[in-house]
């Protein structure tokens, strides 16, 4: 089995295909054949991509449950927080069962590179459609699936927050880039690392001046 793990960056979107979907901003279409038409089946999609015609198809999908029977209990206990009251403002809005299935057969299948590699990241499908109906979930916990975000702060430093649901704000690190750069995917809420709004801000010539809300800093 090959395992692969990367991240594109967004001048990519809209530019990739294959296995590893088309980065369009629509998870829906996300198992496209080569031919570009949406499939449900994950034999289809694997099946149109392969390298080589003389490669026969694969025709059966092994339950990867019943493949690995000592990680089945394990997977259903935890992907069971899907269906538990942590979510439950969301379940008249994004049908979880579906959700639910996914996390137990991929908790099973995935069992290298950590027990919550792949739990993680189906409880975090759901939650992000949870967030695309309008419904915030904050569900990750410092023993479950935790946002590292102080990894990003300097020593003495508080600055950058974990939020489920944030937005792109306006501050001295990213006024500009966000005003001017950020792309239509990124407008939303997104779960993430985000910088609070700080009290002053130190300008081209040193300066620091205290303000409330959006300012522009004029160097002639």
């Amino acid at each position: 089995m090959v395992l692969w793990t990367t991240v594109i960056t967004i001048k990519f979107l809209g530019k990739v295909c294959g296995l590893c979907a088309n980065f369009n901003g629509d998870v829906l279409d996300d198992m496209s054949t080569r031919a570009g038409m949406p499939v449900t089946s994950a034999l289809d999609f694997g099946n149109s991509w392969k390298m080589f015609d003389d490669c026969a198809d694969i025709t059966d999908e092994r339950d990867p449950c019943t493949k690995n029977v000592y990680r089945q209990v394990w997977a259903e206990k935890k992907c069971s927080m899907i269906q538990s009251d942590i979510f439950k403002d969301c379940h008249q809005e994004v049908y979880h069962i579906p959700y639910y299935e996914a996390c137990v057969r991929d908790s099973c299948a995935c069992d290298s590179g950590g027990d919550c590699e792949c739990l993680c990241t189906a409880i975090a499908a759901y939650a992000a459609a949870c967030n695309e109906a309008g419904v915030c979930i904050r569900w990750r916990t410092p023993e479950l699936c935790p946002v590292f975000c102080d990894y990003y702060n300097k020593p003495g430093q508080c600055v950058w927050h974990y939020n489920p649901c944030g937005t792109m704000p306006l501050t001295c690190h990213n006024l500009y880039k966000s005003k001017f750069e950020q792309p239509p995917l990124l407008e939303g809420k997104y779960l993430g690392c985000y910088p609070t709004c700080p009290d002053s801000c130190n300008t081209i010539s040193r300066s620091i001046y205290l303000f409330k809300g959006l300012f522009e800093y004029l160097h002639s």
